[in-house]
């Protein structure tokens, strides 16, 4: 029988996949996926006393840990890379029953997680309805003629979460006029002048904005905005 290289020396159990054919050295049965080496001979998990313990793949660390942790007996399982050269990790044997409380404990920390996802989803939600309320009445209050919807519809645009616009921005945080007119300035580019068909045209865009800017500030002005708009037209 050919003899087995020796794995590293680690805490614990140690049991190996073996890459050969092997066969217990009491009972003869073979070929082993599974063995412990005792003297340096090869012993199958039943022999080893080991029999009774399941297979849990590396991958998840969290429920590895924890089997291992609800588990009177356990070993590590190891198998020879043959082209590094080393032993590597490949699971643990564990008890059922502690695979099952670690499972257990596992789905009540996801069941948590999820819980806390949910809530925070809830508070960010509220966040961003509350500041897209506050971000359309200072659209109102800058420009009163502007409609009601249409002041809903361009703060929910400027101010969606993770869009990068201008209501996310620092300046839009703070409600200030710069961004809040500048978000509407973007609206009315779009929406109310032929901007859009202009740029599909072809034309570059700082000579599509050139072109618009008397219809946006025409459309600003008729909002209530008094003063100009500057480049953001």
């Amino acid at each position: 029988m050919a003899a087995l290289a020796t794995p590293p020396p680690r805490t614990g159990l140690l049991v190996i996949q073996p890459i050969r054919r092997k066969h217990c050295a009491d009972c003869r049965r073979g070929p082993l996926p599974l063995l412990l080496l005792e003297d340096g001979a090869p012993r199958c998990l039943d022999c080893a006393d080991l029999g009774h313990l399941v297979f849990l793949p590396r991958g998840d660390t969290a429920l590895t840990r924890r089997s291992r942790e609800e588990s009177t007996l356990s070993a590590v399982v190891v198998r020879f890379n043959r082209r590094k050269g080393r032993y590597e990790r490949q699971g643990v044997l564990v008890e059922e029953a502690g695979l099952t409380r670690a499972e257990e404990r596992c789905l009540a920390d996801a069941e948590a997680r999820r819980r806390r996802r949910a809530r925070d989803a809830r508070r960010r939600a509220a966040q961003d309805a509350r500041f897209m309320e506050a971000f359309a009445a200072e659209i109102r209050r800058l420009l009163p003629g502007c409609p009601e919807d249409r002041a809903r519809a361009i703060a929910a645009h400027a101010s969606a979460r993770g869009s990068g616009r201008v209501g996310r921005s620092a300046a839009g945080r703070a409600l200030s006029e710069v961004a809040v007119v500048s978000a509407v300035v973007a609206s009315a580019r779009h929406l109310d002048t032929p901007y859009d068909q202009l740029l599909m045209s072809g034309l570059p865009r700082h000579e599509a904005r050139r072109r618009i800017a008397p219809g946006v500030e025409a459309v600003l002005r008729g909002w209530g905005w008094e003063r100009g708009i500057g480049p953001a037209g």
